[in-house]
């Protein structure tokens, strides 16, 4: 019997291959998540082909009761439908335990953030006696008012910022508009790199990119993402970072302070105000850990 399940599982993982053409590593993945489930079942002489409904839920029970997390399970539970459709489209089984399985709750994965010392140690990270950093001090001091994608801010242009109203003009995702207010902060660092940094970063002349690299030309994100994490290390910044670290440390904060959800929608250019609730997820949290830390029955 043992045999049997093992060259099925075989039979399986050519399978995907050949129909799906996945990776080598998502194959293992695939292949050892069934092979966990055939050395679960073994020493209850049963085979994988003859595993019910109720049998599943008892495996799904003792993965959880072993401490393996929620992801891991429905991780687990993706592989053994997986398997359990194939089984059946071979006609190798007449129906497919599976299928009244529920996903173990995995809950919402909460955005990478910042706490406000930290944006602060971070902004203050570059040397604004040299020009390039001072540029950089300027675009760190942008993205965290207005809460830019970091695409949105390397491609920002001149004629996008109105400094008199102190206003960015943004084309976000699908070519939708979006006004944000800059703070004053953000536009005193903004209009101080104009008149002392900006012109030194243009060798060859004119160029209508806001922000310019060395080279006088518009910045990657790569390299951008590649500075904001050395001046992470030199801030002694400890916490995780991404790319959108800091426009989601924009939203948090504003939410933390009391910041209507629409307007942090607008703010934002969420077309979809559930992408933009997460937020308040972020801000139960704190009050949460708040609550843990301070309150006497905590």
């Amino acid at each position: 019997m043992s045999v049997n399940d093992e060259m099925t599982i075989e039979r399986f993982i050519d399978a995907l291959w050949m129909e799906r053409g996945l990776s080598e590593n998502t194959l293992q993945a695939y292949q050892r998540d069934v092979e966990a489930l055939r050395q679960w079942a073994e020493p209850r002489q049963q085979g994988l082909l003859r595993l019910h409904n109720v049998d599943l839920l008892g495996y799904l029970a003792a993965l959880q009761g072993r401490g393996l997390k929620a992801r891991s399970t429905a991780r687990a539970l993706s592989s053994m439908r997986s398997f359990y459709q194939w089984l059946l489209r071979e006609n190798l089984i007449q129906e497919d335990p599976t299928l009244l399985l529920d996903a173990p709750k995995l809950g919402r994965k909460l955005p990478d953030s910042l706490s406000e010392d930290d944006v602060d140690r971070l902004l203050a990270a570059p040397d604004v006696k040299i020009a390039l950093e001072l540029r950089d001090r300027a675009m760190l001091e942008v993205l965290y008012a207005c809460g830019l994608r970091v695409s949105e801010l390397v491609g920002l242009q001149l004629a996008q910022v109105n400094t008199q109203q102190g206003v960015l003009r943004i084309t976000g995702k699908g070519g939708k508009e979006r006004q944000v207010p800059m703070g004053e902060e953000s536009l005193w660092w903004y209009e101080r790199y104009l008149r002392e940094a900006r012109s030194s970063l243009l060798p060859e002349g004119a160029s209508d990119v806001a922000f310019p690299s060395k080279r006088g030309r518009q910045m990657t994100r790569q390299t951008f993402w590649h500075r904001i994490k050395q001046y992470a290390v030199r801030a002694g910044v400890n916490t995780s970072l991404s790319p959108h670290t800091l426009r989601h440390a924009f939203a948090t904060h504003l939410v933390n302070h009391g910041a209507d959800l629409r307007v942090v929608q607008l703010l934002l250019g969420h077309s979809d105000l559930s992408t933009t609730q997460i937020y308040t997820h972020v801000a139960r949290q704190r009050m949460k850990d708040l609550h843990r830390s301070h309150h006497p029955r905590g």
